[in-house]
C-alpha cells in the first residue's frame, strides 16, 4: 500500500472510531436533550455545507462533548454541543472562550438567545431554538479564522 492510500486508511480509521464515541455520547443523552441536540447537530452540518470557504467538518469529542472542527480549510473555531450539567432541561452550542464570537452574538442577537458568559448560547429543551439567527451564529464560528485573515490582508 503506498504512503497516501495509509495516510487515508489510518484517517478514516480514526474517522469511524471519533464517529462511535461521538454516536456513544448522543445515546447517552436522555430523549428530550438527544433529539434537540441533533437537530442541532444537523444544523451544524447543513450551515457548514451552505457556507463558502468552511470545507468538510470533522466531527469528534473534545471534553467528552460533540465538537465541530474544519481541518480542511481551518476556516473557523471549534463548535461544541452539549447538555448542561446544573440544568437538566437545558443544553448548550459552546465556543472557545478566547474569541469574541459571542459577544458578537450578543450584540448581533441581544434578545433571541441566551447566553452564558462568553462561552456558550444556551436553550430549554422544551422550546424550539431560533433557527435563522442560530445558523448566522453557527456561519460565524466556522468563519471566524477564514474571517480574521480577510481582515488582516485588508490593513
Amino acid at each position: 500500500m503506498s504512503k497516501p492510500a495509509k495516510r487515508i486508511a489510518a484517517k478514516q480509521r480514526i474517522a469511524a472510531k471519533a464517529s462511535g464515541e461521538v454516536e456513544a455520547v448522543f445515546n447517552g443523552y436522555p430523549k428530550p436533550l438527544k433529539a434537540r441536540l441533533l437537530a442541532l447537530r444537523r444544523l451544524i452540518f447543513q450551515t457548514a455545507k451552505a457556507t463558502p470557504g468552511v470545507g468538510a467538518l470533522q466531527e469528534t469529542l473534545k471534553w467528552g462533548q460533540p465538537s465541530y472542527l474544519t481541518p480542511e480549510t481551518k476556516s473557523g473555531s471549534t463548535i461544541r454541543i452539549d447538555r448542561v450539567k446544573s440544568a437538566a432541561n437545558q443544553y448548550a452550542i459552546y465556543f472557545h472562550c478566547q474569541t469574541d464570537l459571542v459577544e458578537t452574538f450578543r450584540g448581533l442577537y441581544p434578545t433571541e438567545f441566551s447566553y452564558g458568559g462568553n462561552r456558550c448560547i444556551l436553550f430549554d429543551a422544551s422550546d424550539k431554538f431560533r433557527e435563522a439567527a442560530l445558523r448566522h451564529c453557527v456561519a460565524l464560528a466556522l468563519t471566524y479564522h477564514l474571517n480574521k485573515r480577510k481582515t488582516a490582508r485588508a490593513r
